[in-house]
């Protein structure tokens, strides 16, 4: 069976993961690397019913426990459905957000204990990690300014943003192998740079 490689971006709210993975794909393809690219939650019929449900802004009431499990719900689907067969295909894989998003906007943030999460969310992606991670940050202020703040989680305060930046580094600081932070209110190019360079690690 080929062994195929599982990449994520993360990062807050405006950080540049959707422009910044789309470079990184046509990157990887002209290195000749079949790619798959799918965002958590999404890329299947059912998970972008449930993304419908979770980004709603009429949804204001949505219980945290509630917003837990329709994330894992999601995730299920598609781990199963897409990134799987990918990855037994030796396709290399990148997912706009996955299991450290919840980690931190349904942990850190969220207010759910990491205990409980960390019992929680394996049973959606069984035993598969990332290889490497790209967590873009970026300021709280200009992320929510690029953003816009119009779907459900945009529109969550100021310091529900502030402590997704500060979850997301905590968790990159205690998973360095995997993590490479990168500033992406750096120049485009450099930014972008930076992401070669830890795309051409992972694919040696």
């Amino acid at each position: 069976m080929k062994k195929g490689i599982f990449i994520t971006f993360e990062g807050g709210e405006g950080s540049g993961k959707s422009t910044h993975i789309a470079c990184a794909a046509d990157y990887l393809r002209k290195k000749k690397k079949k790619v798959l690219v799918v965002r958590d939650p999404g890329s299947t019929q059912i998970s972008e019913a449930i993304r419908a449900i979770l980004l709603d802004s009429k949804n204001q009431e949505m219980a945290m426990e509630t917003e837990l499990f329709l994330y894992l719900a999601a995730r299920a689907q598609f781990v199963k459905e897409m990134i799987m067969p990918a990855l037994q295909k030796g396709m290399v894989v990148i997912s706009d957000r996955f299991e450290d998003s919840t980690v931190v906007y349904q942990g850190f943030a969220g207010g759910i204990s990491p205990k409980r999460i960390q019992k929680i969310v394996p049973e959606a992606r069984g035993n598969l990690v990332p290889q490497l991670t790209f967590l873009l940050d970026v300021s709280v202020e200009e992320g929510l300014r690029r953003a816009g703040r119009t779907d459900r989680m945009e529109q969550k305060s100021v310091a529900f943003h502030e402590k997704i930046r500060r979850g997301y580094l905590a968790l990159a600081r205690k998973n360095r192998k995997r993590f490479m932070v990168i500033a992406t209110e750096a120049p485009f190019d450099k930014v972008r740079k930076k992401i070669e360079e830890g795309l051409d690690r992972a694919i040696a």
